[in-house]
This record gives C-alpha cells, structure tokens and sequence, in this order.
C-alpha cells in the first residue's frame, strides 16, 4: 500500500511514513494511492465479530504487512480494552428506524479515542522497535487534545504538545488536557482560535528547523491518515448491527474537521452500502454552504456551545477535494490555497456529484439545546450540543425513512454543562474515573498566537 499527497509534489511513502510524517513535505495530505475494496459477501462474513476483530480486517489492508498480524491483533485488542462498554460502539434507538452510535465510552469520553488509542500504541511499537523519539504536535478545539495525550504519554520515546485555543474549550475539556502529568506532557493555550492552532501546527510542521537533529514532528490531528483509518471501522461496525450490508444504512456526522465523516465517505468507497451522509454542523458552516449554495469563503469563526466544530477551515475536506477533483493536484492546491484570498467556487458538474454525495445542515445554538431538551423528553436520553446537531440535520435531511439513519454521537454530555443547562436539563454527573476532575491541579502555558512563540517553547523544552 503506498500513499501519496493531494498535493501531487511528494513522494510516495509506505504506513510507517506517513503514521511518523503527517502532512505531506509538500503541504497536501496523504491518501492511499488506491483503496481497497470488500465484496457484500466478505462484508456480511463479519457480521457478530468484536470490534477488535472487525478493526483488524477493515484496517489490515492500510498497512499491508509493515505490523505483523499478531503485533496488529494485540494492539487493536488493547486499544479499545479500555473501553467502558463491551459493544465499544453499542447502538441507541431514539424512534422506530432512528439511531445513535454511541462513540463516547473510551476513557475520554469522546470519539477521537477510537484513533487515537490505536494510534499512541502503533506510535509505541514502530518508535521502540527503530530506538527513535518524535515530538509529537497538534492542535484540539476540545477533545483531540485531552484523547492524545492519554492515547500516546506513557511512550518514552515521545514528548507531547498540545496546543488549544485560550478559554474557547469546555471546562471539563480543558481539564482533562491540563490535570494529565508527566514530564513529557506540554499543554499550551493559544490566545486565538482553534483555526489559528491548526495554522501555527501546520506552519511548524512546513518548518521544522527549530528540533534538535535527532527529532520530528509526529501529528495526531486528523491529518494523520492513521487517525482516519481507525475510524472507517464504527461505520461497517454500526452498519453489520443493523442489517448491512444487505440493506443500507444511512449516516449524519457532527463534523468540523471533515475527517469523521469523511471516513464514512471512504467506508462507502470501500464498498459498505451508505445511503446518505449527512454534514452536520453549527453556525460556522463553510461547509453546508459548500454542499447548499457552491460558497466556499471564509467567514468570522464564532463561539458556540458546540466548540468542537468552531473551526472553519476544514483541512480533512482537502482529501475529499482530490477524489472529486480526479485526483488533478494542481487544481486541488489552487482551490485550497485560494481560499485565503477569494471565495471558491466548484464547477457546476464537481457540484453536482458532491451534492448527490452528501446532504448538509448548519443548526444554531437555540435549536441546539431544543433538540437536547426533545431528546431527553422522548427517550430519557441525554445527547451532547454536537451530537443534537446531528440528530436535527437526519431528522431534517433524512430522504428515506424506509433507511436506517444513524447519528454519530461524539461526545458525553459532561463535558458541556452550558449546552445541558440551557436545555433546561440538570448537568449530569462526572463518571467514576473522572470524579475528582474539577480538584486536579492543572498545568498549562498560556502562549501568544505567534509561531515563533511556540517553536521556541518547544524548543526550551525538547
């Protein structure tokens, strides 16, 4: 299997490269060169496996042999070990053919933790096997950060920085980064937002002459390809729990990033039969202006109660662009780096076809707690601000009731006290493990939103 850029200027690299690369030298993302592809029968095979299993037979093609099988089975069995559920990803019913996926029951209580288990301890393997320590860099707007540093802090061979946007996260988020100790754990408040950490991320990733020579920059954004392979797996999950792949299933996404639902556009690549996927998103929704109205601009990025998609700048859509785009990489680099200078338009056909792909809805902070405060009336079930977006855009855009229709919820409730109580819903409890949370000391650098100030505290700690 052999990845290569979106931006077309890169050499091809194998899994190991681009698990210890990130973005591409060149600044596009890595892609599989092609992907493979499951037949319904092999698909339905799988039907009643663990989650482990099943994540070893959707994954293995990524990284075709560079792990061997049994190395591959154990770290895929202990990554989701320590999960609090044994389904790991158990299905809710909200209504007769409505569901949600329940991604929240790793140890942080969100569904990055399905990547980035998985991804500290591949990092844990290939960096002990090769004797080589990394700086491992990236940016959170709530639940990246907390999910990183407990999927990687105890490897050795990794020094960890996290950069978050200053008082723009949840206090429980912000608390889970903060509370974590170790010599190797570095939290830095950014005094901006979550698309000013992803720029200077991106910047020191272009530019990594502050290291020493014996280190590099590892990612643990979504930018690392490893991140989204690891999340293909719940779709075929939830769809064998629901009758695929004999029937479809269909799939609204709280998404910021693009990189959870873009998964679920590689699932169905893959050959998973998906009827619909749904972008859902808050009032920075660049992207269901995208999918609506073909306006791709930039606008004010505002805080909601949904912080984990306050993001504008949406670098997993870059991947999505290089298949609509025919895989033509000068054109992908002109759209993409465009944007910063003038609203970007698709062509009419590239349009079109994304349209057919994907049905979006951008949800306001009212409707927000409406739905929150809907859901717990109905079912007794209390749902987070990003996965109430989800909920309204299926029930909004939902072009089939006969087709199951599956929302991803992405996050426990306890980590936004805001959204709940102005819901009108009493805050639910910490769980067992995080109980004393709010009485943790916590530890955090507040830096300016600079580059330089933050390659050269890093450099003051490396």
């Amino acid at each position: 299997m052999k990845y290569i850029s979106t931006r077309g200027k890169a050499p091809a690299c194998n899994f190991e490269q681009v698990l210890l690369t990130g973005l591409a030298p060149d600044g596009g993302l890595y892609v599989p060169e092609s992907l493979p592809r499951f037949s319904e029968s092999e698909i339905a095979s799988w039907a009643g496996l663990p989650y482990d299993q099943l994540a070893f037979r959707v994954i293995k093609p990524f990284i075709d042999g560079e792990i061997p099988d049994d190395v591959l089975q154990r770290i895929l069995s202990e990554s989701y070990q320590t999960f609090t559920h044994k389904a790991v990803a158990p299905l809710r019913q909200l209504d007769a053919n409505e569901w949600v996926l329940e991604l929240y029951c790793g140890p942080t209580l969100a569904f990055k933790d399905f990547a980035l288990q998985l991804l500290g301890r591949l990092l844990d393997y290939v960096l002990t096997r090769d004797n080589k320590k990394v700086a491992v860099l990236g940016a959170t707007s709530g639940d990246t950060g907390s999910a990183a540093l407990e999927g990687c802090r105890h490897c050795e061979n990794i020094d960890l920085f996290i950069l978050h946007p200053y008082q723009r996260v949840s206090e429980v988020q912000r608390r889970q980064m903060t509370t974590i100790a170790g010599d190797n754990v570095h939290n830095i408040a950014v005094r901006g937002n979550f698309d000013d950490c992803q720029r200077i991320v991106k910047a020191a990733f272009g530019d990594q002459s502050f290291l020493p020579s014996d280190r590099q920059l590892v990612a643990v954004n979504s930018i690392n390809w490893a991140r989204i392979m690891a999340q293909i797996v719940y779709y075929f999950y939830a769809s064998l729990n629901l009758g695929g792949p004999l029937r479809p299933v269909s799939f609204s996404v709280p998404t910021g990033n693009f990189g959870d639902i873009y998964a679920g556009y590689l699932a169905r690549s893959m050959g998973l039969p998906v009827n619909q996927l749904i972008i859902a998103t808050n009032r920075n929704d660049i992207l269901h202006r995208l999918i609506s109205d073909n306006e791709y601009s930039l606008g004010s990025l505002e805080h909601t109660l949904s912080p984990s998609m306050d993001i504008m700048v949406s670098s997993n859509f870059e991947r999505y662009l290089f298949d609509l785009f025919d895989r033509d990489a000068e054109a992908v680099t002109e759209f993409v780096t465009g944007l910063g200078h003038t609203p970007q338009k698709l062509k009419p056909d590239q349009w079109l076809r994304a349209r057919e792909l994907f049905s979006s809805l951008g949800v306001d902070d009212d409707t927000t707690c409406k739905v929150i405060g809907q859901v717990y009336a109905d079912t007794e079930f209390l749902i987070d601000p990003h996965t109430a977006i989800g909920v309204h855009a299926a029930r909004v855009c939902n072009k089939d009731s006969s087709v199951p229709m599956v929302t991803l919820a992405t996050a426990h409730p306890v980590k936004f006290a805001d959204a709940v109580e102005k819901a009108g819903l009493q805050y639910p409890d910490l769980p067992e493990h995080l109980q004393d949370l709010l009485e943790r000391d916590e530890r955090y650098d507040v830096l300016d939103n600079d580059i330089t100030a933050v390659t050269d505290f890093m450099q003051s700690r490396l």
